[in-house]
């Protein structure tokens, strides 16, 4: 579990295709790894992934075809930045919103504009995601937890959050550009509120 607090900007370092499968290698620097090991999780521009090897400046972790076809790793580069962020701990402040790390679906960034010192952004989501998004509640995007300032726009599969110079600087936002594929996570309250609303009532 994590909470959209991004910990550090990473950058891919390799990536090695293992049949259907790829390995990447991701320079976390200056993350501190040093509570981490081997098998633990971390967030990957809001994707949850597994340690699978350590090098004095990062980390390896192995992507499925599930997690490729579903997250915009497939069209990943070398050099690319990511967002790193360690598992919360139960000792931990929840600064953002509780997110899992299992990304629902891919949005792309469909306009910056700049309001004073912010910026606002707009990214289209696909439709399917569109009805878990409302005004004022958390997402997360490519693993920040981010608060929807409006809804519509680019047909009505959009929304819009406003990103303050710290979430600029402190993220791999500051090298994103219009059209950039980026993982979208729902808040997960509004997942299970459905999922509820779809059994009858049970009877007392």
């Amino acid at each position: 579990m994590f909470t959209g607090i991004v910990q550090s900007v990473g950058r891919i370092a390799a990536i090695e295709a293992r049949g259907g499968d790829a390995r990447f290698m991701f320079d976390a620097r200056p993350l501190d790894l040093s509570d981490c090991a081997v098998g633990d999780s971390i967030a990957v521009n809001g994707v949850c992934l597994t340690i699978v090897s350590e090098a004095h400046y990062g980390f390896a972790a192995d992507l499925s075809p599930e997690t490729l076809a579903r997250t915009s790793f497939a069209r990943a580069r070398v050099g690319e930045a990511v967002n790193l962020e360690k598992p919360l701990r139960l000792s931990d402040r929840l600064g953002g919103h509780l997110v899992s790390g299992h990304v629902d679906g891919l949005g792309a960034v469909a306009g910056i504009a700049r309001e004073q010192g912010s910026e606002r952004w707009t990214f289209r989501a696909p439709a399917a995601l569109m009805r878990y998004i409302a005004e004022k509640g958390s997402i997360a995007v490519d693993g920040v937890s981010l608060t929807v300032n409006g809804v519509g726009g680019e047909g009505g599969e959009a929304f819009h959050v406003t990103l303050i110079p710290h979430t600029l600087s402190a993220t791999c936002f500051r090298e994103r550009r219009v059209g950039d594929p980026v993982n979208l996570e729902v808040d997960m309250v509004a997942r299970y509120v459905e999922r509820l609303s779809a059994f009858p009532r049970a009877e007392r």
